[in-house]
């Protein structure tokens, strides 16, 4: 395992070198930040002042430049100074101006660091000299517009991204893993099997396809029978509700800038950006005992939250999405055994989809939140005693937490090796309060529950594209959208193709038939192509016995066992115990 504090370093002096070599061969450039990130660095530069911006061409000649300078042994050299003595290092460089400002209001100390001629701000670390670099250990691997701070508002700047790594086998390892995701791209897959698209007229909101909404339904449908076994009961709420309602859930104060908003009858309304403020309407709709406690909502609830442009990505990240949410109203003392309860379903539901690997993080106290501090220590204190108590270890995601509570976020791992963020258990003591929802306690007193947010798959548009990823577009048996294709080797064989259809379809089997005049060997290879568990071809002898030929996915077990044809009757006999395994 690479030393986290030691590659940071590693890949944060690549981010100088890449900018020190851009600079030399363009002086007038502006520079941005440069910061290392998961799997490498990157650095913003602003090129308005050239005629033109680099393109992915020049990579290569800028990594060979880099190579060069790591050869000459570059010290990375600190220095304190102070903020007029930083502005004239950096008279020319207006971002860089603009931070020196910020830290000179915040009363923060400013450094540079000095590598020869070049000079940047920053806080460090670094590693003392480039003698300690593998030249051969980084790439730059892209470049993408980002708006300086993030902010659409500011100048658009270029950003170099690079990878790097101790070794240059852990490159190697690494860039092997990005070919295999490449194959994998759920946007890629997601055209070829004709799952869903995007469209310009609706930019970020996703379109289903039939197939594609069959995966859809039989995700959404294994979630809720799932809930019903744990007592959930499922419920409903507007797509649109009054702005008093947002008021008081902290969203429109929190959470504005990420929502939609419209007009009626004069009053101003939100789309929601979440479930949570109708699940507690519901709850207050009638008087709760603490012995009705926990009361259990799952909601199949569809959002809508404003995202930039920039940052859409496939199902990754878009503008509209449902949610496999659920809210526990319960009471103090029965919070450690519904956050346990929920972890337990959690891990449940993903090795079930064959994430066996998986990190637990409890992310704290984000910059904008409501509550009292002490509310959010309780909070907080409740997640980590349930995670001890089942002897889970957990990190910490300092800030990262829902302005309304702290949560548990589960990172699982892919069949090659990537972590995706998945599901999340948010304690919440601030919004039942602000809704006044209250249950009567054993002396007939009126208590305010506690609020637990609960999503497992997350946002299931998400969880589609890392289900397309991790499976390669090849989904168990039960997922497939198609799970079986009927190819008559030729047309007075159709009738019979059309039976074993029928028979496919009352057995709940979703088959279909290619009947095209395409040669056999093309008709086999495109429903490879489209990674159909089952092909099932019928000629002849088949139509003689009222069987079929099966060519099995190579993933999934033989069906046949050696033997060129079964009864149909087997065939759905087996197929329909795949289908429920």
């Amino acid at each position: 395992m690479e030393n986290k504090s030691k590659i940071d370093e590693i890949r944060h002096s690549l981010a100088h070198l890449l900018a020190m070599a851009v600079q030399k061969k363009h002086p007038e450039i502006k520079l941005g930040i440069g910061p290392a990130i998961e799997n490498g660095f990157y650095y913003d530069f602003d090129f308005s002042e050239l005629d033109h911006s680099p393109s992915e061409d020049c990579l290569p000649k800028l990594e060979n430049f880099i190579r060069e300078l790591i050869k000459q042994d570059i010290k990375f050299e600190k220095e304190e100074i102070s903020a007029d003595e930083a502005r004239k290092i950096f008279a020319g460089q207006p971002y860089k101006l603009e931070l020196i400002e910020e830290l000179e209001k915040a009363g923060k100390k400013i450094s540079i660091y000095r590598s020869g001629d070049f000079v940047d701000l920053c806080a460090g670390p670094h590693i003392e000299s480039t003698k300690e670099l593998d030249p051969g250990a980084f790439k730059l691997t892209k470049i993408a517009g980002a708006y300086w701070k993030g902010d659409e508002k500011n100048q658009m700047l270029t950003r170099i991204y690079g990878v790097a790594f101790e070794t240059k086998e852990k490159l190697d390892e690494y860039l092997k893993m990005l070919e295999e995701a490449e194959k994998r791209d759920h946007r890629k897959l997601g055209k070829e099997l004709d799952l869903f698209s995007f469209h310009e007229e609706g930019p970020g909101f996703p379109f289903w396809h039939p197939k594609g909404t069959i995966l859809y339904n039989e995700l959404e449908n294994f979630i809720r029978n799932e809930n019903k076994k744990r007592g959930y009961g499922e419920v409903k709420t507007p797509i649109i509700l009054n702005k008093k309602l947002w008021e008081t859930s902290g969203h429109w104060e929190k959470f504005r800038e990420n929502m939609y908003f419209t007009e009626i009858d004069e009053q101003e309304f939100a789309v929601k950006p979440m479930n949570c403020p109708g699940g507690l309407l519901i709850y207050k709709n009638k008087l709760h005992s603490y012995r009705d406690l926990p009361v259990r909502y799952a909601e199949f609830g569809l959002v809508h939250r404003h995202e930039l442009s920039g940052v859409l990505h496939g199902l990754f990240r878009v503008r509209s999405f449902v949610q496999d949410d659920a809210h526990s109203y319960c009471a103090p003392e029965q919070l450690n055994n519904e956050i346990i309860q929920m972890v337990d379903y959690a891990i449940d539901i993903y090795e079930k989809f064959g994430f066996s690997e998986y990190e637990i993080f409890i992310a704290t106290r984000p910059e904008k939140y409501i509550g009292d501090d002490a509310v959010w220590e309780k909070a907080t204190s409740a997640l980590e005693n349930a995670l001890e108590s089942k002897g889970l270890p957990y990190k910490i995601k300092e800030g990262e937490g829902a302005f309304y509570g702290p949560k548990i976020e589960f990172n699982v791992k892919d069949a090659i090796g990537r972590n995706w963020q998945l599901g999340t258990i948010q304690v919440d003591f601030s919004m039942p309060e602000r809704f006044g929802a209250t249950y009567i306690d054993a002396n007939g007193e009126k208590k305010t529950p506690v609020m637990v947010h609960r999503a497992i798959l997350g946002s299931l548009e998400r969880f589609i594209g890392v289900l397309i990823e991790h499976y390669a577009g090849a989904f168990p048996v039960w997922l497939s959208p198609v799970q079986a294709r009927i190819i008559p080797i030729g047309e007075k064989f159709n009738d019979y193709g059309e039976k074993v259809l029928r028979e496919m379809r009352d057995a709940g089997v979703r088959a279909e038939i290619d009947k095209s005049d395409e040669t056999l060997g093309k008709r086999i290879r495109a429903a490879e192509l489209q990674k159909i568990p089952y092909v099932l071809v019928v000629g002849e002898k088949e139509k003689t016995d009222g069987s079929v030929a099966v060519r099995t996915r190579k993933d999934l077990p033989a069906m046949t066992e050696g033997k060129e044809a079964i009864k149909l009757e087997e065939f759905l006999k087996k197929t329909k115990k795949n289908i429920l395994a």
